[in-house]
């Protein structure tokens, strides 16, 4: 069963993710615009947040270390442990994600790769104690490996919080229910600005379609919106 999945995002009023490049403002900081991304993020009760692979190589900080005897490795599913309470998921489609241990802030991490991975490489995943879901077919089917995520591990609430290309992905495969974004008071206005969602030259045009549930202004000047999402 497919987790209820939630597109939780804090953007710049011109959609940019990066609060690095952020113009200032007098009604808050970036860390403090942070801090209540987070605080809305525990308030939203996911039993697991998805991130991809760049943001998760910025957490799990580890180089590559297999194995020097890979034996037998499980294919298509390993599942070091479901008995947790939250769960740090990654999709990483070229097997390039690396960790030194089993967990992201207390968060058991599962990794989702892509069918071609090598066998060395679900032997460290193994190894480090990370549960990991390797797509069964040539292209990552991404309903199909939420729908794991849910009938094994019992996750029902899902928050993917992504960069622009994995948001645009589940967006496009009709998977995300909710948008929750909070808009901060600030400006990137770079021309290579890119924004949370991205699919490509066809984009989302016809694919999804966004009605507004909720609007309150937060703390520090930030605006936060939720949409219901359903495929056009």
């Amino acid at each position: 069963m497919k987790p209820h999945i939630i597109c939780h995002m804090l953007a710049s009023l011109d959609g940019s993710l990066h609060p690095s490049r952020y113009t200032t403002s007098p009604d808050g900081t970036r860390a403090e615009w942070s801090g209540v991304y987070e605080q809305v993020h525990g308030d939203l009760e996911g039993d697991a947040w998805i991130v991809g692979r760049v943001t998760m190589a910025e957490m799990s900080k580890a180089d590559a270390h297999p194995p020097a005897q890979a034996g037998k490795v499980k294919r298509p599913h390993h599942f070091a442990r479901r008995d947790v309470g939250r769960f740090a998921v990654a999709l990483d489609a070229s097997g390039k994600l690396h960790f030194s241990k089993s967990d992201i802030g207390g968060d058991h991490v599962v990794v989702l790769l892509g069918h071609g991975v090598a066998d060395s490489h679900l032997a460290e995943l193994a190894g480090d104690g990370v549960s990991y879901i390797v797509s069964e077919t040539t292209d990552i089917d991404l309903a199909a490996m939420t729908d794991v995520l849910g009938r094994e591990f019992g996750i029902r609430r899902l928050l993917l919080e992504g960069g622009a290309g994995i948001n645009g992905s589940f967006f496009a495969a009709g998977l995300v229910d909710e948008l929750s974004l909070l808009v901060a008071p600030a400006l990137d206005a770079r021309v290579a600005n890119q924004g949370f969602v991205e699919f490509g030259g066809s984009g989302l045009a016809g694919k999804v379609q966004l009605s507004l549930t909720d609007c309150k202004a937060l703390a520090h000047g930030l605006v936060h919106l939720r949409y219901a999402v359903t495929s056009g």
